[in-house]
């Protein structure tokens, strides 16, 4: 939600910081005073468009702060998509006007587009009364609403799943049938592929093998060479290592019998004597097994030339050899089964059925939740005023369907009886179409996912006991989102949990908006003038105590 607004150079604002809470919050004031400029610098900083003649006379520039807080949901998930943000957490808006009419932006420090700041701030704020920041008008977001209201959402997800996977199906059965002939080519060259590769046996495992044994076989005889000369000159020899190890041991250990002293020097020529003996038994081991080949050397050199005349052949490393082969049979696989036209026909039927009989469900859910909501609305509308006036939820069916389903969601309204219906982005008046909002808002408030709503013009036209019932709206709302109103009543202004008043000074001969937070007896006061205009009486401002009280 909105926690604070800072404003530099707006119009007539020079300089003004403001917190808010949650709840329910008005901005009340004399007329003209400009309670619609904060509305105006918050729409700025949210991406609405941009005039030069916004700047405060005399100033070179406007400068607006907001700051949100936000929970986990769609703006978080739109500030990491954007690298605007990471995680929950505060969230700083700003936007910067120029007498030039240059204009730049930020989110979190960090420069970004005005589409981007407007996108973010539609899932910020919802401004009921201006059309520019009212996703109330969308019709994605009415279909929403409605599923929403009526228990379909997670059926709704189906729905567009089961149509995407209908349509892929039909795209598979679409491309099968116009690339039949391509497809036979490449499953034809697939084949070839797979066939002579599988009967190259090539492998991973035997070429890791192959170069290790053929350089063993082609320098068999050097090898043979190396290993006789190792045993004659360990073993075998006349001053072969283990007899003069062997004589100096024999020294050692008449010496160690007249002196202890020695008996490590001892166990160490002892030690070594015996790991020349194993060292020498091992060589003449292996040279046992040292027998030329000539035709495993043929053989081996045989194998090794069809690996690489296969590699060059098939433009890869001979290593690779394997993993081509398993790809190409992963491919004709699946080309097989894609071109298995009785298959491509059956999956499209399914995936057609499927889909119809879940959107079938949804609008049967649609049908009886746009009835109950048409009511519903209806009935909040009379209390507002609104007594010749409906609400209904238009449903039209669509030949085709799509990821939606198989209608469209239209809100409506019928301005007195035996008018025709209208769309609800239709409806001219901003106060009507302020408490149009409020009425559809109090009905689907557990399902609105803007923090923050805010009313202007929601009491037009209206008094009384119904103005007292905008409040109450306007408070029980107040409990689900951060809600703020602007209002010339005092029956809405009591029912806030919190009180703003917008004044107009003239400063240094220019005029000066600023805003005061209003407790006590300072909110009694303003609530007389509401009621009393320019003669407050004491009557007057027991009436405007009383307002509070009952509010409370």
């Amino acid at each position: 939600m909105l926690r604070s607004l800072s404003i530099r150079d707006f119009v007539t604002v020079e300089a003004l910081d403001l917190e808010f809470g949650g709840g329910f919050t008005v901005l009340t004031g004399e007329t003209g005073a400009g309670k619609s400029i904060l509305i105006d610098a918050l729409a700025l900083v949210l991406g609405e468009r941009s005039d030069p003649l916004l700047v405060r006379d005399g100033c070179s520039r406007a400068e607006i702060w907001a700051e949100f807080d936000l929970p986990a949901g769609a703006a978080v998930a739109f500030l990491e998509a954007a690298d605007l943000g990471a995680g929950p957490g505060e969230c700083l808006l700003r936007r910067l006007l120029e007498t030039g009419g240059r204009t730049r932006a930020y989110v979190n420090g960090r420069p970004c587009t005005i589409s981007q700041l407007r996108e973010l701030g539609s899932l910020l704020v919802d401004v009921h009364g201006q059309h520019e920041h009212q996703w109330l008008l969308r019709p994605a977001t009415q279909r929403a609403l409605l599923d929403g209201y009526a228990g379909g959402q997670s059926l709704a997800v189906q729905v567009g799943a089961a149509h995407r996977a209908w349509r892929s199906a039909v795209d598979l059965r679409v491309q099968r049938d116009n690339d039949s002939r391509s497809l036979e080519r490449e499953r034809e060259a697939l084949q070839w592929l797979v066939d002579e590769l599988t009967a190259g046996g090539f492998s991973a495992a035997e070429w890791e093998a192959l170069p290790a044994e053929h350089r063993r076989q082609a320098h068999l005889s050097s090898l043979v060479e190396a290993v006789e000369a190792a045993v004659e000159l360990l073993s075998e020899g006349d001053q072969a290592a283990l007899g003069l190890i062997n004589a100096a041991l024999s020294r050692v250990r008449t010496g160690a019998g007249f002196d202890t002293a020695l008996q490590a020097q001892e166990q160490s020529l002892a030690s070594a004597a015996l790991e020349i003996e194993e060292v020498a038994y091992g060589l003449r081991q292996y040279r046992r097994g040292l027998e030329t080949d000539p035709a495993r050397l043929q053989a081996l050199e045989q194998r090794l030339g069809q690996y690489h005349e296969a590699a060059r052949k098939h433009r890869v490393a001979p290593e690779a050899l394997s993993s081509i082969l398993a790809e190409a049979r992963e491919r004709l696989a699946g080309l097989e089964q894609g071109m298995d036209a009785e298959a491509l026909a059956r999956n499209e039927t399914q995936a057609q059925a499927n889909y119809l009989e879940l959107a079938g469900q949804l609008g049967a859910l649609r049908a009886a939740g746009a009835e109950r909501l048409g009511a519903e609305v209806t009935r909040s509308l009379k209390q507002l005023a609104m007594e010749a006036a409906s609400f209904e939820v238009g449903i039209e069916h669509l030949a085709e369907g799509g990821a939606q389903g198989l209608e469209a969601v239209e809100f409506r309204v019928v301005a007195y009886a035996g008018a025709q219906a209208r769309p609800l982005a239709k409806v001219a008046s901003g106060g009507e179409l302020s408490r149009l909002s409020l009425a559809i808002q109090t009905a689907t408030s557990d399902l609105v996912q803007v923090p923050t709503l805010i009313f202007d013009e929601v009491d037009s036209g209206v008094g009384g006991r119904v103005a007292e019932r905008v409040g109450e709206l306007l408070r029980g709302l107040g409990g689900a989102h951060q809600v703020m109103c602007i209002t010339h009543l005092a029956q809405v202004a009591a029912c806030a949990t919190a009180h703003y008043q917008v004044v107009k000074r003239v400063e240094s001969g220019r005029p000066a908006t600023g805003v005061e937070v209003l407790e006590g007896e300072a909110r009694v006061e303003e609530l007389a003038r509401m009621i009393g205009g320019m003669e407050i009486t004491r009557a007057t401002r027991e009436h405007a105590a009383e307002m509070l009280r009952r509010a409370r």
